[in-house]
């Protein structure tokens, strides 16, 4: 008699979902976001929203990319446009402050060191060109190369920027004289 042959059981390949692909970009991806929307809006709460309709686009659209650059060029784009949208709503530009007898508390999150507070508060208080380019160079060890691809600018003006920025962030006391 002969024996039947023996199938190995074969298990499916698993799916692809468009939820898997946002939650590898959010794992990925999320700390640059949030903190690119963090140095251009200067509110938690608004480097919140920013960071939710960021990945809420990317989940909507599931853009195609030709790599992992691409991807990431394509996020800091989103962000950037997201963070100033967020501080031109007419909430923003009609608010009136208040006046300086009046405790207004912080915002809920500190740093865990004087000197992260420090170079984030001038970091914060520098035009948004400056604050990209040193974000993306400092914060997400991006080149030159890499900023200059990712912002659409020339790699002497990325160099420009840093420069001008550090300068600044020097003026503003987050940065010691190097």
């Amino acid at each position: 008699m002969s024996a039947e042959p023996q199938l190995a059981a074969v298990e499916p390949l698993p799916v692809r979902t468009e939820a898997d692909a946002t939650h590898r970009a959010v794992e990925r991806y999320g700390q640059m976001v949030f903190g690119v929307a963090l140095t251009h809006t200067r509110n938690r709460g608004d480097a919140d929203d920013v960071f939710q309709e960021v990945f809420l686009a990317y989940h909507r659209r599931q853009p195609m990319f030709n790599d992992d650059e691409h991807e990431k060029a394509w996020l800091l784009n989103a962000t950037l446009k997201l963070a100033k949208k967020a501080n031109s709503t007419s909430w923003r530009t009609r608010v009136v402050p208040i006046s300086d007898d009046v405790e207004v508390p912080q915002d809920s999150f500190e740093f865990a060191t004087d000197e992260q507070q420090r170079v984030f508060a001038a970091l914060s208080s520098l035009p948004e060109n400056y604050r990209t380019v040193l974000h993306l160079f400092y914060f997400e060890d991006q080149s030159v190369k890499q900023i200059s691809e990712m912002l659409g600018i020339s790699e002497a003006a990325a160099k420009m920027r840093l420069s001008r920025g550090r300068a600044l962030m020097r003026e503003n006391g987050g940065l010691d004289d190097e």
